[in-house]
């Protein structure tokens, strides 16, 4: 049984379930991270590590790898503007000039079997930093998706998380406390606080720097820290 780190019971009852997808339903380690990497080392010239991508990934803001990139690439001597970073990563990302891209990469990391039992009980949305080009790519071949009622990708909002605009589209005036989001970057617990929604973080044990970001997420009002979306059972 994988160990779920809390501080006291949980006490919501939510009736609505939303989930970030990157690091939450899909391994994204060998699709945007790699791309990101990539990317970075093709801007600027620079051999990077997956220690320096972490602690890039692990700061606010960075939720969407196109700004991230822009401003690793930047403080590495290379100015890059945000369009820059995000016509550089799409070379890495999609198929490009014959070559597959990273993109088929991804893995599911849930079954859609979990998904028909979490519907049965709750309203299934979902808030993603993905663009809504990238979530189809993924999500329209995989039969569980029809089970999301809302989908409010990077397209569909002004501000991008941190800012909580996609929560509250999805809960349309609903009470926040009956909504609980599901999360992995600082940025998620940022943008489920500015909402007022109940927020659960996803980080595994063996994640890079586990004790700050779980003291971060912590702070930011994080009822329980999950090693895998699974966990998700027994706490609800």
């Amino acid at each position: 049984m994988p160990k779920i780190t809390r501080r006291k019971p949980l006490r919501v009852e939510p009736q609505i379930l939303i989930f970030d997808v990157d690091g939450v339903l899909v391994d994204v380690r060998q699709s945007y991270w790699r791309s990101a990497l990539q990317t970075v080392e093709h801007l600027t010239g620079k051999r990077v590590t997956w220690r320096e991508l972490y602690k890039w990934k692990n700061k606010p803001g960075n939720n969407d790898d196109w700004s991230m990139v822009s401003r690793w690439a930047t403080a590495l001597g290379r100015r890059t503007t945000y369009d820059e970073a995000r016509d550089a990563f799409q070379q890495f990302y999609w198929d490009y000039d014959g070559r597959p891209g990273n993109v088929r990469r991804e893995k599911i990391l849930v079954t859609s079997r979990q998904i028909e039992i979490w519907a049965r009980r709750f309203e299934l949305d979902l808030f993603t930093g993905r663009t809504r080009k990238e979530f189809s790519y993924t999500f329209n071949r995989w039969p569980a998706s029809r089970r999301f009622r809302t989908v409010v990708t990077m397209d569909d909002v002004k501000r991008k998380k941190p800012h909580p605009d996609g929560l509250l589209q999805i809960l349309d005036k609903r009470d926040p406390p009956s909504a609980l989001y599901v999360g992995d970057n600082i940025d998620d617990a940022l943008a489920a606080r500015a909402a007022r929604v109940p927020f659960l973080a996803i980080l595994s044990r063996d994640a890079y720097g586990y004790r700050e970001r779980a003291r971060r997420f912590r702070q930011l009002g994080a009822l329980a820290l999950l090693p895998r979306i699974n966990a998700l059972n027994s706490l609800l």
